[in-house]
């Protein structure tokens, strides 16, 4: 037991300081081969907030562990808004923005709801998977249409040309990649492990353990933007991250190892998604009216809360 959590946590601390690193050099490398700065920076969104769960739900899928790769889907899209939205809110109120209301919302609504009428055959196929694909496409056009400064929101966190060669950024991109292929391949071994050890599901543990730990970069950048003072994004950071989950990482599973869901996805962890998604969305509409036009601080106990609930369930149903 030990060598596996020893395995689970080292995968984890590997996996977000190897993707940190290959974003940031692979964008690089992008940028001396001057490749468009848009497609760039759309490159880093899809990337930046979901590539561990990305390399995570593919290794997994490979390696014949369908329920890590969809639980750390469902897992780190009930832990954005119930875990690490209500742990920001323990810092600031967040403000609204705008854009919000008229597009990001509606469009993670839209593809929750796709993803959930995928869902009601009991069966993930790769058709599923294209399907998803399509959508997070449809949703990008959206998102960057009729936005006159998309451009600049998208490239303005572009990493400064750091005066080495391209061959030598095209290294260290390898090497990130190489580590984060390698750490997410530790950490599914080692959760593996513990879940037989256990006798838990695969799936609970990609919706605990594994999702928790995917999660942890968006954590972690919510709560640094709120204490900087950019309590703005927060909130379109969980619904990023949330998108990008069900449009570009579910759908590895559903390409990759295609078959049966298991019954608690369609019965249980689907709906916690809904509905936490469709509660963010009603705070959203109503604060978005007030004078403030911030979601208050006290939102966050109960989105804990919430998230306290939903671990007791899983423990206790399991």
């Amino acid at each position: 037991m030990f060598l596996f959590a020893a395995a689970l946590v080292t995968g984890l601390i590997l996996l977000v300081l190897s993707s940190d690193k290959f974003i940031e050099h692979a964008a690089l490398v992008a940028e001396k081969l001057n490749v468009s700065p848009i497609i760039i920076g759309v490159t880093l969104v899809a990337l930046g907030t979901s590539a561990p769960e990305m390399v995570v739900s593919a290794t997994a899928a490979l390696d014949n562990a369908p329920g890590i790769a969809i639980g750390n889907v469902l897992g780190s899209n009930i832990a954005n808004v119930a875990l690490v939205l209500g742990a920001t809110l323990f810092f600031s109120s967040i403000p609204i923005a705008g854009t919000l209301v008229k597009k990001e919302i509606p469009l993670v609504v839209a593809i929750t709801l796709i993803a959930g009428a995928l869902f009601y055959d009991g069966h993930l196929s790769k058709v599923d998977g294209l399907i998803l694909i399509a959508s997070f496409v449809i949703a990008l056009i959206i998102l960057l249409k009729g936005t006159k400064d998309g451009e600049d929101e998208l490239t303005e966190d572009l990493p400064e040309d750091d005066g080495k060669s391209v061959w030598y950024s095209l290294l260290m991109a390898t090497l990130g990649l190489a580590v984060l292929i390698i750490s997410s391949k530790i950490l599914v071994w080692g959760a593996v492990g513990i879940a037989t050890l256990m006798g838990i599901s695969e799936l609970v543990i990609g919706l605990t353990i594994v999702a928790i730990g995917t999660s942890l970069p968006e954590l972690a950048a919510s709560i640094t933007s709120v204490k900087k003072g950019h309590h703005d994004i927060a909130i379109g950071n969980v619904l990023g991250s949330n998108l990008f989950n069900l449009a570009t990482v579910l759908p590895m599973p559903a390409i990759l190892a295609p078959g049966l869901l298991n019954e608690e996805v369609l019965n249980r962890d689907y709906w916690w998604v809904l509905g936490l998604t469709l509660t963010l969305t009603l705070l959203v509409l109503v604060y978005s009216r007030t004078r403030s036009k911030e979601v208050p601080r006290w939102i966050g106990f109960p989105l804990l809360g919430s998230y306290a609930i939903y671990l007791y369930t899983l423990i206790a149903y399991s």
